[in-house]
């Protein structure tokens, strides 16, 4: 039987005149892997302090089991300005002892991208004042990592990390023995770790068998039953449970509830969007050609970004851009939007942007906007203007769009000036909907919005006729809202994903076991390996490296091939006889690709 490790016995906790927690009782076991998510303000932070004992509840009594080793990651560090990354996270082992370590070099290597903490000045000796608030709270991550606990405790333990940091974070979690509770808006990282979850609604928490996905079949049904949700709301869930129950088998686990009623919920719901009708508008609306890129090169500074670059946004594509940090992901949105901006004046550091005519961009950036802190929410929004089009017949007026954003009639009245930054958030991206864009440049808009506004925001752009490219770390929001991924490998060119995120996931993975296998080793990693392997004689090393270079003309010609395919499938995207060839043609060369970079990653061995 497993052992219980936290008891939280009719806990309550008022801030202000607002219960948060209102008489809650909860138990963690041993194994135990929660998700515990709810709306912004509803108390999931404070639920979660209560419980590590980090604040005191007002009533109840929260219990530890004795000796508990636990293990706290809060929203703001309390890492020591003046220490080095070394002293923090290493603390006084000795070179050869952590780099020994199997769990130390999977930290490191699975945060920071390497033993040497390549993105650090003085890598493992940089002083941790002067850094950025992500890479401090990476720092606090991984010095939690390090250690033995019995129990993890995490708040929004995605933020700051990239795709590849969140899909290695998952994995980690779920190979330890550790219990968990983590609080995070990421919903395919709560489907990948967790195992219950518990959501936090006005004062309760609703407990539930399963991760996310199941987690969502399951309130449906119970709020079915109850019938106590209004059908705005309802509507909303029935729609996320439609995209989850037909989407790929993996991203659910085994439903832990009767799968037949979900299933009534959703026979009469039809798919989140018609994307052939969704084309034929956006076409009317943008004419053939949205952004036409020739032979562009993309620079930050004196870097190099992207060479060479041919490629095509026509009407309707919605792409999610997926890539490593400083591939030029940013970059290349704010080229095509400097662009659009200055209709084809302002031009990349090489090569041409053509500008459709008819495109109306807007940008949401990861900067927030400063809007005049004396304006109310309402009056903020009025100001771009009082009623928005959202096409086939659609149309909401800025108080109706304010409520689909969070903000009731109530808060349509709060001052600017005193929002949160993830309410900011909402208004600035409900400013720029409102303005009727045809085109929507998104960059990390999934940042500091919970999941119920992520699901409304979704719902809204499901209907919404343009193109638009996505960048976010938010697998399920990129999968949710876009049809197709394109990639920054940081190579210098853009790459089209047919099988997604996995793809590229697999891809960086190759990439770095090659360019492991080519680097020197750091020297504390030469001291703990047990014995290094035989050496090659010369006449091997010299027909690797001559097979090396073939192989990499190879890989050459057949990314130039794949551009051009690209190119063919956004001039024939209306066809889809076409695509269909192309994109057959495009698997065939993604195929011998992947054979040459295996060929390629044993080669570099011997070479």
């Amino acid at each position: 039987m497993a052992v219980n490790l936290v008891n939280v016995e009719s806990v309550s906790k008022v801030y202000g005149t607002r219960a948060l927690l209102d008489g809650i009782s909860l138990g963690v076991s041993e194994g135990d892997r929660i998700g515990v998510v709810g709306r912004n303000g509803d108390g999931k932070t404070t639920l979660i302090r209560v419980l590590a004992k980090l604040e005191e509840a007002d009533t109840g009594r929260v219990t530890h089991s004795g000796g508990l080793r636990l293990g706290v990651l809060t929203q703001h560090d309390s890492l020591d300005p003046a220490a080095t990354v070394r002293h923090e996270v290493i603390g006084d082992m000795a070179d050869h002892e952590w780099a020994g370590d199997a769990r130390v070099r999977d930290v490191l290597t699975g945060l920071f991208g390497g033993l040497d903490l390549p993105g650090f000045p003085q890598g493992l000796d940089t002083v941790i004042g002067p850094l950025s608030g992500g890479e401090r709270r990476r720092i606090a991550l991984a010095k939690l990592l390090i250690e033995d606990q019995d129990l993890i405790v995490l708040d929004e333990p995605t933020n700051h990390l990239d795709v590849e940091g969140i899909s290695w974070l998952a994995g980690h979690l779920a190979a330890r023995r550790s219990a968990l509770v983590c609080v995070t808006h990421d919903r395919w990282f709560l489907d990948q770790v967790c195992t219950r979850m518990w959501d936090v609604q006005r004062g309760t928490v609703h407990e539930y068998e399963g991760g996310y996905s199941d987690y969502v079949f399951a309130r449906a049904e119970r709020e079915r039953i109850a019938a106590t949700e209004e059908a705005k709301r309802q509507n909303l869930v029935r729609k996320e449970l439609a995209w989850l129950r037909r989407g790929a088998p993996a991203r659910t686990s085994k439903p832990r509830f009767r799968v037949e009623a979900a299933n009534e919920l959703i026979a009469d719901v039809p798919p989140p969007r018609d994307s052939s009708e969704l084309m034929k508008f956006a076409s009317s609306r943008l004419g053939k050609t949205v952004f036409d890129l020739e032979d562009v090169t993309v620079q930050a500074g004196p870097k190099v970004l992207l060479k060479h670059l041919t490629w095509q946004l026509g009407p309707g594509d919605r792409i999610g851009l997926v890539g490593v940090n400083g591939a030029g992901k940013t970059s290349l949105l704010r080229a095509l939007a400097d662009a659009a901006y200055s209709e084809g004046e302002k031009q990349p550091a090489g090569g041409q942007i053509r500008v459709g005519k008819t495109v109306k961009l807007a940008y949401l950036s990861q900067e927030v906007a400063e809007l005049n802190p004396d304006w109310r929410v309402l009056e903020a929004v009025q100001q771009v203007r009082d009623r928005v089009d959202l096409g086939k017949g659609r149309e909401m007026t800025a108080g109706q769009l304010c409520e689909t954003f969070g903000f009731g009639k109530e808060k349509q009245w709060t001052p600017v000036g005193d929002l949160s930054g993830g309410e900011r958030r909402r208004l600035q991206l409900l400013r720029l909907l409102m303005d009727e864009p045809n085109v929507l440049f998104l960059d990390e808009p999934t940042n500091d919005l919970d999941i119920q506004t992520l699901t409304q925001l979704e719902d809204l752009l499901d209907g919404w006729p343009g193109s638009m490219i996505v960048i976010s770390h938010d697998r399920f929001f990129v999968e949710r809202t876009t049809d197709r991924v394109h990639a920054l490998l940081g190579d210098g060119t853009l790459r089209m994903l047919p099988r997604g995120i996995d793809e590229y996931l697999e891809r960086r993975r190759r990439m770095e076991e090659a360019a492991a296998a080519t680097a020197p080793r750091p020297a504390s990693a030469e001291k703990a390996s047990a014995g290094a392997a035989p050496e090659k004689s010369a006449a091997d090393q010299r027909a690797a490296k001559k097979e090396l270079q073939k192989i990499e003309r190879q890989l050459d010609k057949i990314s130039e091939k794949e551009q051009s395919l690209h190119a063919r499938i956004a001039e024939h995207a209306t066809d889809f006889a076409k695509v269909a060839e192309l994109d057959a043609e495009l698997r065939e060369l993604s195929g011998q690709r992947e054979e040459l970079e295996l060929r390629w990653l044993e080669l570099a061995e011997d070479a």
